[in-house]
């Protein structure tokens, strides 16, 4: 994900970033500038320009134009319900996360010191692992290993999120069955748990449901014609001018749809994707803390008490 200052408009205007749609739409760009370009010259040399069925044709993109403004309209503000909708997702899986190792960190003892590193380690290790699954990638380089479960014991080519959290999940009955739980901890633990797996869910919804291809398909082929047909609508008004307006206009409207496309699966790796990297990261930091931070005060309160047989004297 891009981070950028909304206030700086300079930058905005003369700098291009990988994000920018001008990069992606070059060749095309260019296409239809030369397509133009051939247009106007044989109009021109013919003598067709001032023809006055062609001016026909500024009527028809006249007429359609608030058509295509719709369409593109629409199509971006879904993509973008769908950029959103992730990133609430996300948003929920922090919470939850931080949720479920404060409420962990002090219903296991420091005695529980497995218990706690098995934790410790898997609610970010689940993060790290639906990263991943929705970008189609191994999690190994991600993995933290504890002592009771690593990443061996994980079947690769299954649901990788759906087994961390089943040997979470697992490790709370144990616990509970061991009475180092009791039956009201599940319950009060039982929505982060299940929580995980709802939002995994929803993040593969989003993921696993594009656009459906015959409305992308249309807005393509509408684009296209739209502005194959602008220097025949327009060439008895600009004549050589009319050039750098088909590509313009078709930068503009071609833009709109290349970044509906990039944003409607927000899990990816493009520059206007979700930073799934660096939330795992601050998943895996705020849990890590959590757990270390009781075991610091317990270390010192214990610095802190009278050793056994020390004397004070009045």
């Amino acid at each position: 994900m891009v981070n950028y200052n909304p206030k700086e408009w300079i930058r905005f205007i003369l700098a291009f970033n990988r994000a920018d749609t001008v990069r992606q739409l070059t060749p095309a760009l260019i296409g239809i500038g030369v397509y133009s370009f051939i247009i106007v010259h044989l109009l021109e040399l013919f003598d067709l320009s001032e023809n006055p069925h062609l001016k026909n044709f500024s009527l028809m993109h006249t007429l359609l134009s608030f058509v295509i403004s719709m369409l593109l309209v629409f199509r971006t503000n879904t993509a973008y319900d769908r950029w959103w909708e992730g990133r609430k997702l996300w948003g929920s899986l922090v919470n939850n996360s931080r949720n479920m190792a404060l409420k962990l960190d002090q219903l296991l003892g420091s005695s529980e010191a497995e218990s706690r590193d098995f934790f410790r380690a898997m609610i970010p290790n689940f993060a790290f692992a639906l990263k991943n699954h929705l970008r189609s990638r191994p999690i190994e380089p991600e993995f933290t290993n504890t002592t009771v479960f690593d990443a061996q014991q994980l079947h690769m080519n299954e649901h990788v999120p759906q087994q961390i959290a089943l040997a979470m999940f697992g490790k709370l009955v144990d616990l509970q069955r061991r009475q180092i739980l009791l039956a009201e901890h599940l319950l009060l633990l039982n929505p982060e748990v299940q929580s995980f797996m709802d939002i995994c869910g929803a993040c593969e919804r989003i993921k696993n449901t594009p656009i459906p291809f015959s409305y992308s398909s249309f807005i393509k082929k509408f684009i296209f014609t739209y502005c194959l047909t602008l220097p025949l609508g327009y060439v008895s008004n600009l004549h050589y001018l009319v050039i750098p307006l088909v590509v313009f206009v078709f930068y503009v409207l071609a833009s709109l749809e290349v970044i509906a496309e990039e944003i409607e699966n927000p899990f990816g790796i493009d520059e206007n994707d979700l930073p799934l990297d660096t939330i795992c990261k601050g998943i895996h930091k705020t849990v890590t803390q959590s757990f270390d931070h009781k075991l610091t005060l317990e270390q010192a309160e214990s610095s802190d008490s009278p050793k056994k047989g020390f004397r004070y004297d009045r």
